[in-house]
């Protein structure tokens, strides 16, 4: 995709779709303000940082610099993807909550997670699972694999990485960085995973889910054209 005259020069913080408190009594306001105003906004920070002495890869949008890691200079190749990631990944985070969540999924992606996973009360087991295995600070995803047979899967990944990546495209991610929920559940990430599904904005899951079905170039495009409004 090549976004060279479609994105401003530089990398933006997106505003929050929802107030601080919006969540409150899951996501507590402070740990908000602290994740969106500065651990989101460091990546943004850093990323600018990193891309100043090269304009023309700061007309780049973060899924491009994600997903192109290789073309990189090698002086700045690991700070971008860290950063284009951590940035990327929270502009999609901040849109799968919503306080005004329902309380599960319709439609098409009711029936894929039913086919996939057995119920939803199965899939939230095994994503909860997940996020409790995953050593150290990451991201636990609900993705479709086009590699394999386009269905349903859960992932992890450590850091900042993202399905895509890997050609699976996301539906649904919960942060499992200390940052996400410490303040509120302190050590206790199996709580805070557990309470995080009265904020999931299902809606969004099923935009993304629906994105999904369209060829894999074509879904990407599709994608990384919206992101770019909040992960420019």
């Amino acid at each position: 995709m090549d976004t060279l005259t479609a994105v401003p020069p530089t990398h933006v913080l997106p505003a929050l779709p929802y107030p601080l408190a919006a969540l409150e009594p899951y996501v507590d306001a402070q740990t908000m303000a602290l994740h969106h105003g500065k651990h989101h906004a460091s990546y943004v920070a850093n990323l600018n940082a990193a891309l100043e002495k090269y304009p023309e890869l700061r007309q780049r949008d973060a899924l491009w610099l994600m997903l192109n890691s290789r073309k990189l200079p090698r002086e700045i190749r690991g700070t971008v993807r860290k950063n284009a990631g951590g940035h990327l990944n929270h502009s999609l985070f901040w849109r799968a909550m919503s306080p005004a969540a329902g309380d599960a999924p319709e439609g098409p992606l009711a029936d894929a997670i039913a086919l996939d996973f057995g119920s939803l009360a199965q899939f939230k087991a095994q994503f909860e699972a997940a996020g409790s295995r995953l050593f150290g600070s990451g991201w636990v995803w609900l993705a479709r694999g086009w590699q394999d047979d386009g269905r349903l899967h859960i992932y992890t990944t450590t850091g900042h990485d993202n399905p895509l990546v890997k050609g699976r495209f996301p539906i649904l991610l919960n942060d499992v960085w200390e940052h996400a929920y410490y303040l509120k559940h302190e050590n206790r990430r199996d709580e805070y995973l557990k309470n995080w599904w009265q904020v999931v904005n299902w809606q969004e899951a099923a935009r993304r889910f629906a994105s999904s079905e369209l060829p894999h170039a074509k879904a990407r495009e599709n994608d990384g054209a919206m992101l770019l409004k909040e992960a420019a």
